[in-house]
């Protein structure tokens, strides 16, 4: 806002063309500056001739059974994914931080292509702005579960994150913005003492309950090691009426067995009120050696994090017949069947 209010004036235009231009982009997501009608045809062409409303390309949609998968080609020529998630009463938004992704995950497509870059503001942002016009309804909640580590590009994520929630922006509520991170955690104490970043949905991957296997499955955990990272989870200040996500997903015969339940649930039961567990069955993909365990396994595990008073849940991810579902993401995957 405070940027386009400095240009607005550089150009000796009225203060209140800010504003306009702002409802236009993030209101009626138009696509062209001649849509904006109140704006002289003079201002139009300037802002024709020396600016661009999008900074993606959309390069291919692929329709599933409950959701769509977007291919976005950035100006430089690089490739990600986003996915428009069908929920029973609303739209869900998964969206990227990042071509690619540097962690490391063992059982995640995505980072077998390696990091290219960071993904600028504006493209974050952008990923948005085209979906909403090919979605049925408002999107109301946005997740950055998508392609990318988001605690890595922070200053990135934290100005989309404000144009997203910000009545001028999208006017999203902070309740529907949610950043998903495998745990970095000088990037959680960040956003521990961030007014703006403390106030989001907090989903942290664990995957495993020992520092032993989360090295072999999460080779980051090496630097960002178990113990720190539940420390920094313990004192995050959340709200008394929210509980942090922990993600875990789980692979037949690695960590899913019932010692592994049990040990996990001894790693969150000190502070059992403040988290709830999302176990998620791997989403297959040929490039990966893991195997989804059975919904019996599956089962298993959640009743015996129940069984110690740990709030559990099962998610079938959505998205997975068109490899859009959580760790199914990739920039080198030109062509969907």
């Amino acid at each position: 806002m405070a940027q386009l209010r400095e240009l607005v004036k550089s150009l000796g235009w009225e203060p209140y063309r800010a504003d306009q231009i702002l409802n236009w982009v993030y209101k009626k997501f138009v696509t062209n500056f001649e849509e904006m009608t109140n704006l002289s045809k003079e201002q139009r062409r300037f802002l024709s001739e020396n600016y661009s409303i999008h900074s993606l390309e959309l390069v291919q949609k692929v329709e599933g059974g409950d959701s769509t998968k977007f291919l976005f080609k950035t100006t430089d020529g690089h490739l990600l994914e986003t996915v428009l998630i069908y929920e029973r009463d609303h739209l869900t938004l998964c969206v990227s931080s990042q071509v690619g992704c540097a962690v490391g995950c063992t059982f995640c497509a995505t980072t077998q292509d390696g990091l290219v870059r960071n993904l600028r503001t504006e493209e974050i942002i952008d990923q948005f702005l085209q979906v909403q016009k090919h979605a049925p309804q408002k999107i109301r909640n946005v997740v950055f579960m998508g392609m990318g580590e988001p605690l890595a590009n922070y200053e990135n994520v934290r100005k989309a994150v404000e144009i997203m929630v910000s009545p001028w922006g999208l006017d999203l509520s902070k309740r529907r913005v949610s950043i998903s991170t495998s745990g970095l955690v000088h990037q959680l104490r960040l956003m521990a003492q961030d007014p703006l970043m403390r106030e989001l949905n907090l989903a942290v991957s664990i995957n495993a309950p020992t520092q032993e296997l989360r090295e072999k499955l999460m080779p980051l955990s090496k630097t960002n090691t178990l113990q720190d990272l539940m420390e920094t989870l313990y004192q995050f200040p959340y709200p008394s009426d929210r509980r942090i996500m922990i993600e875990y997903v789980l692979l037949e015969g690695v960590n899913d067995e019932e010692v592994h339940a049990r040990q996990l649930a001894n790693l969150l039961k000190k502070k059992r009120n403040k988290f709830k567990v999302n176990l998620i069955p791997f989403n297959p993909d040929p490039s990966l050696p893991y195997k989804r365990p059975s919904m019996e396994r599956v089962y298993r595990f959640q009743k015996i994090l129940w069984e110690e008073g740990i709030s559990t849940f099962i998610r079938l991810s959505k998205g997975v017949d068109i490899f859009g579902a959580c760790g199914q993401l990739r920039r080198k995957r030109l062509v969907l069947r």
